[in-house]
């Protein structure tokens, strides 16, 4: 694991401090854990890692490592962990989508699962700066449900969605599927929020369940004067630890932005995906000051209802590295070597257990053991 910067950073940053406002040319590109190295497993460490330098190659710039102090004091192409708030990314010099791989929102708990769904009532708790027109502007892209940030409102909001059948809850801040439970009675509700006490301030969400589903990442990147957008399915898969989380993702990919990518000939649940993504995206732009994202990527849910009625609806947003990033990257780098190229097809894939063949032609992003001590491999490839 690269830890160059930090040496960098102690030798150099009382020379370079003052160079912050004056010289706005990236000489690198450093991978920014605003919550700690110790918040993630080495797995996607090593990942995040080698998707930066490919990042850094894009730029044609010097790979520079690994960051975690709250300020970076040489001027860097950054690729933070997490989506980041104004505060945090005007520390890191972000002025533009053209500075970092990620996103910038006003407030923390706009980077989370917790915007995509209304309150349970005008009464109900909320953050600071709880931005009631958002609900209102994605409208029925989204899947019926609530946001809540107390047990009282957890209830209130499971009685009206059980009346209609089965609901998922989900932790705001969980990612790939983990920690969340399809709930099936207001007892069952009950005893699942004892088991998510901690997580009920930061955010819950209760939601109509789905069955026979298919999940649709839509999205677009920016690096390097390059634009790429795409669509694609999602896989799940059991972790070593039993969970159903998310696999990888199957992607196809066009040379341009999702304007472009919506005007394709796509087929009619996926055309329905984009334009769902596109009206959460613009409701982004619309209600969040100072929203930046040259990556982003929407998870879009389609299946029956308890009453067997089709439906899709966009579960969350990524505004992050994530996990079709290492498929974005490849296409980057295919389009960035030939002009000509307009589409291909782009997968990313996470698989546990025992060891697993990487097919010919694709990239290896991780090959070990995960944080329960199982196999895991992660690897990408395009195809043109």
């Amino acid at each position: 694991m690269a830890e160059n910067l930090d040496k960098n950073l102690a030798e150099t940053g009382s020379e370079r401090s003052d160079q912050r406002s004056e010289l706005h040319s990236p000489s690198l590109v450093a991978i920014f854990l605003r919550a700690g190295r110790a918040a993630f497993p080495d797995h996607e460490l090593q990942q995040h890692e080698k998707i930066a330098r490919r990042l850094a190659s894009l730029k044609g710039l010097e790979y520079g490592g690994i960051y975690s102090a709250p300020e970076p004091l040489i001027p860097a192409y950054v690729m933070p962990t997490e989506t980041l708030d104004r505060e945090m990314a005007a520390a890191l010099g972000i002025r533009s989508e053209d500075d970092f791989f990620g996103g910038v929102v006003p407030s923390n708990f706009a980077a989370t699962k917790a915007i995509t769904h209304p309150l349970v009532s005008t009464n109900a708790i909320a953050p600071e700066g709880w931005c009631t027109l958002f609900p209102q502007l994605v409208g029925d892209s989204v899947l019926a449900g609530f946001t809540t940030f107390s047990r009282k409102d957890a209830l209130r909001a499971g009685a009206v969605l059980l009346k209609q059948g089965g609901l998922r809850l989900k932790p705001v801040k969980a990612r790939g599927g983990v920690g969340q439970a399809v709930i099936r009675d207001q007892a069952e509700l009950e005893r699942k929020l004892v088991s998510l006490d901690e997580d009920i301030p930061a955010g819950l969400v209760l939601e109509e369940n789905l069955k026979e589903v298919t999940t649709y990442s839509v999205g677009q990147v920016r690096v390097a004067g390059l634009v790429a957008s795409y669509y694609g399915t999602q896989r799940s898969v059991r972790n070593n630890a039993g969970e159903v989380v998310y696999g990888g993702s199957d992607l196809i990919v066009i040379r341009g932005d999702l304007t472009a990518l919506q005007r394709r000939e796509n087929p009619e649940a996926a055309q329905r995906a984009i334009a769902q993504a596109r009206v959460f995206d613009d409701a982004a732009s619309d209600c969040f000051e100072g929203f930046l994202a040259s990556r982003r990527n929407y998870d879009v849910a389609q299946g029956l209802d308890a009453r067997g009625t089709w439906r899709s609806g966009v579960l969350e947003q990524s505004w992050r590295v994530g996990g079709a990033t290492s498929a974005e990257v490849l296409a980057l780098e295919a389009f960035q070597a030939d002009s000509s190229l307009d589409v291909l097809r782009a997968s990313s894939v996470e698989k546990y257990g025992e060891e697993t063949q990487v097919p010919e032609g694709a990239i290896t992003f991780y090959r070990g053991s995960d944080e329960y001590g199982g196999s895991i491999v992660k690897y990408a490839m395009v195809e043109t």
